[in-house]
């Protein structure tokens, strides 16, 4: 293995790890965990869908055009996004329930969260290993800018689940799963898809990941943060987090 090689897992693996620095609001003293939870839910409700619209959707477009015309390039993103929701729907279905933990819609949304990030994290993984295996400049900027955007994702996370079991062991290590499914990806990549992966393949995954997160954020995290009653709050946080992954796409893109 080169040097070139072995920077780019070093520089995926910080990038995916970095999803557990979302992980200290659990530790934050608070004596009303109710708006920690809001705040936090709203919060990450925000990035998942700024995430769809100004990261996701347009990376998607963006490699499929490589390809296509202007409209098999739309109807390959409806129906990548249609998959997407599907899949999120599908899995909210069948997910089962856990009647052991005290607040077990909270869990689900926090296991619902890791499932949906760990797909994000795939691809995600997969790309920076391959645009820092490239040109190590390039990889240092995504891994800089994917690190900042997984900070939030660490919240949606270990909030919800730190809560529903009142575990913070439990939290840290389904943070740390799904930071890792970066470094998954990166691995993947280099041992298996290197040589198959192509525009059409990675532009219909950013549309499917971009459907199954607008569906947690509409039909999970937000639902979620509004029955605590701080309606006031979910605005601010929700445009809070509107506000922080836009700043992150201006700077780094």
């Amino acid at each position: 293995m080169d040097k070139a090689t072995i920077s780019a897992f070093l520089l995926t693996t910080m990038a995916g790890l970095s999803t557990l620095v979302g992980s200290i609001v659990i530790f934050i003293k608070n004596h009303d965990q109710n708006k920690i939870i809001c705040a936090s839910l709203s919060f990450a409700a925000a990035v998942m869908i700024t995430v769809s619209f100004t990261d996701l959707l347009p990376e998607s477009y963006s490699l499929l055009t490589n390809k296509y015309n202007l409209f098999v390039t739309i109807l390959l993103m409806l129906i990548g996004i249609n998959l997407g929701l599907i899949l999120s729907w599908s899995i909210d279905k069948y997910l089962p329930s856990n009647k052991f933990e005290k607040d077990n819609k909270l869990y689900r949304v926090g296991i619902f969260s890791m499932l949906a990030i760990i797909l994000h994290n795939i691809p995600e993984g997969m790309a920076t290993f391959m645009a820092s295996n490239a040109d190590i400049k390039l990889g240092i900027s995504l891994a800089i800018a994917i690190s900042l955007h997984n900070l939030p994702e660490g919240i949606s996370i270990s909030v919800p689940i730190y809560y529903a079991t009142n575990s913070k062991m439990k939290a840290i290590i389904y943070t740390a799963l799904s930071g890792l499914s970066e470094l998954f990806g990166a691995a993947i990549t280099y041992l298996f898809l290197k040589p198959l992966i192509n525009d059409t393949i990675m532009g219909l995954l950013f549309s499917i990941i971009a459907g199954i997160m607008l569906h947690i954020a509409i039909y999970e995290l937000l639902p979620t943060a509004n029955k605590y009653n701080y309606q006031k709050l979910v605005i601010i946080l929700f445009l809070f987090g509107i506000l922080f992954m836009s700043i992150n796409h201006f700077i780094f893109n």
